[in-house]
């Protein structure tokens, strides 16, 4: 079956979502299918796929092909930032390619507050993000890594700067990310969340700290923000003997009750009960199925990695036994990161 440009270009946009076009535009000339799925993005109206790439260091020409290789498989989220390095590699990537067919989600580092004029640092900062991505605009610009003890000073100093930028066409929609190693139980979204300041909201979550399940799904629910979902797997969620680490620990610690775990090794009850054919596995359709959750994201550096998180991302959400032992395990720890 082939298409030429004109008959792409008369399909219904809602049937767009369930395939990947982007390869008829590269020149290919067929329609690959992908099975990816796709949501809306909050209050934004931006359609994104339910997995979205957050590029890793590595090699140019590696981090290109997995680029690509992500939007052939449907990735149509594409997350980077000014402190990662990798904006010019993103652009290169992208080169192309039809630009309102993908989302680009961007972050710019917090100027020092001590700095005489820091909005003008967050306009020079958009101008080189557009710049080295070769676009004339964001879809969702962020402050990056907003601590509790920073946000008078994004609020009063940035939020300014960045209202202009979007009101000149430069950045479609107001993001944040949280500091979500240093504020674990999510202080600054907290109260942040409740003066409107953001179109989308970048959150740490997954299965050994669910806190923001209580404290922030309610209120971006409630107000229709976007919800990016980073920390679905870290390093004690990649590896079975990492999480038994972190449930000995808390055993330790009495931060969870001895009979608990019913004698029963968590990662094994995890993989006999879910059919996880993996620990990451479980920990992606943990978050997957988050109500509250939009995108969640993937920073792997490996091919088949990426095949596997979007494989991952696409299988039907935990038994409730597994997530009712869960949360009996983790639904009060609101101190842990995963790393």
């Amino acid at each position: 079956m082939t298409f030429d440009r004109v008959t792409v270009q008369t399909v219904r946009k809602d049937f767009y979502y369930g395939l990947n076009f982007l390869n008829v535009w590269n020149g290919l000339n067929h329609i690959a299918v992908n099975p990816m799925e796709y949501t809306t993005l909050g209050k934004t109206g931006l359609k994104v796929s339910r997995l979205g790439l957050r590029d890793s260091s590595q090699s140019q020409n590696r981090a290109i092909a997995l680029i690509r290789q992500a939007i052939d498989l449907g990735v149509n989220f594409l997350d980077t930032a000014q402190t990662y390095g990798t904006e010019p590699v993103v652009g290169k990537a992208i080169a192309g390619m039809p630009r309102d067919r993908l989302v680009i989600s961007t972050k710019k580092t917090l100027p020092s507050p001590g700095r005489s004029n820091p909005e003008a640092e967050v306009k020079k900062g958009l101008e080189q993000s557009l710049k080295l991505l070769g676009t004339d605009y964001i879809d969702i610009y962020h402050l990056h890594g907003v601590e509790p003890r920073d946000y008078d000073f994004a609020r009063e100093r940035l939020m300014p700067a960045m209202v202009q930028l979007r009101e000149q066409g430069k950045i479609r929609f107001i993001g944040v990310t949280e500091g979500f190693v240093p504020d674990p139980s999510h202080q600054m979204l907290q109260q942040s969340l409740k003066e409107d300041l953001w179109d989308v909201v970048m959150i740490g979550f997954n299965l050994l700290n669910p806190s923001a399940r209580r404290t922030l799904f309610p209120l971006t629910m409630e107000k229709r923000v976007g919800v990016l979902n980073m920390f679905a797997v870290r390093r004690a969620l990649s590896q079975a003997d990492g999480l038994r680490g972190v449930v000995a620990d808390l055993l330790e610690k009495g931060a969870i009750p001895r009979g608990s775990t019913n004698g029963e090794d968590l990662p094994d009850f995890i993989w006999r009960q879910s059919g996880a054919a993996t620990l990451p596995e479980a920990a992606y359709r943990f978050c997957r199925h988050e109500p509250g959750v939009d995108v969640v994201l993937t920073g792997t550096g490996n091919p088949e990695h990426l095949k596997s998180n979007v494989e991952s991302i696409l299988k039907p959400p935990l038994p409730k036994n597994v997530l009712q032992r869960l949360e009996e395990l983790f639904g009060d720890v609101d101190y842990l990161t995963g790393n």
